[in-house]
């Protein structure tokens, strides 16, 4: 006769949580956690509508497949809807367990979203018609800000905004959704300065000025090499992005070095190296100006650009045609 022998729920449920934690491949301790979801968090055409009527520091807009994502970060939520015309109040509700999250990414299985002020990284499945929160990376680094997926390379790069440190996650099993921390790269003269986002153009990785240089690095083996340091003046050195379009790099500035934002501003250039004899154009009065510009991103055809301390000017529309900009609508 076999015995069956009852083991209470709570004895279960320790030993499912002893499973789903994994050990950090680079270090002693235990920075990342695999947790289930215990609810969809929102579904386009479901419950849980976007109660907000105004956006608070909105920080990116995106497309990823055929969903459109709005981080608004100090709501703490992100927004999705399958149309970006819609009113906010018509936005649903990715999530709003989140502190100052400021990006989204997807590779059209999953989405990787940053949790800044938890230290986080969120990752969402795409389940029939709505989302659902399948893992959480947690000790991520110290407030990450800006997360990419590179599909050159199939992966998501997330960074650190103070340790100068880029976390690499992949899928190893790419007919599965399950995500993995791959290698952390990192430029050691980046910790404890401020880095809002770094950009992949081609070999290269570029991160903005927190430190008085914009940085033109290279991924060796599983580090960062520094090839190129091109030094900015202090009254453009908080950058929050820099985006090639066309033949030029758009710069989007936060602050100046003391950290005020009546610097804030859109520059662009077309040689780096022009930016420490303070020779660039700035075009954010084709945007209205006297803000604060944020991230910009691409798709549908058209490029968009977050900014905040302006009322009714949250969200841009724009078009670049031969350099030139144009046809710049506010959205929200």
């Amino acid at each position: 006769m076999v015995r069956r022998i009852a083991i209470p729920a709570a004895v279960l449920a320790a030993a499912l949580l002893g499973l789903l934690i994994f050990r950090h491949p680079f270090s002693g301790k235990t920075p990342a956690v695999l947790a289930l979801s215990e609810t969809v968090e929102a579904v386009p055409g479901g419950l849980v509508k976007n109660a907000q009527t105004s956006l608070s520091v909105p920080t990116q807009i995106t497309k990823i497949g055929e969903d459109y994502f709005l981080v608004d970060c100090y709501h703490n939520q992100i927004l999705t809807t399958r149309q970006a015309d819609a009113p906010l109040t018509e936005w649903y509700v990715l999530t709003d367990q989140i502190n100052r999250g400021h990006t989204i990414a997807g590779d059209g299985t999953v989405l990787l979203a940053d949790d800044t002020e938890n230290n986080r990284i969120l990752i969402f499945e795409k389940k029939d018609e709505g989302f659902c929160l399948t893992q959480t990376f947690s000790d991520i680094g110290v407030r990450p800000h800006y997360v990419v997926y590179d599909p050159d390379s199939a992966r998501f790069y997330a960074l650190s905004s103070m340790t100068g440190e880029l976390y690499v996650f992949s899928r190893p099993d790419s007919e599965q959704p399950r995500v993995a921390l791959e290698k952390i790269l990192s430029v050691p003269e980046l910790s404890n300065v401020y880095v809002r986002s770094f950009t992949i153009d081609g070999d290269d990785i570029y991160f903005v000025s927190g430190n008085g240089n914009i940085l033109r690095t290279r991924q060796k083996d599983d580090g960062l090499s520094v090839e190129e340091r091109f030094p900015v003046p202090d009254s453009i050195a908080g950058m929050i992005q820099l985006t090639r379009i066309q033949d030029r790099f758009y710069i989007t500035v936060s602050t100046d070095a003391s950290g005020s934002q009546d610097f804030a501003t859109i520059l662009r250039v077309q040689d780096l190296n022009d930016l420490a004899a303070g020779d660039w154009e700035d075009v954010y009065a084709s945007f209205v100006g006297g803000g604060t510009p944020y991230y910009i991103s691409a798709f549908d055809g058209h490029y968009y650009l977050t900014e905040h301390r302006i009322p009714g000017h949250s969200v841009w529309q724009f078009d670049v045609k031969d350099n030139e900009l144009t046809d710049i609508i506010p959205l929200f």
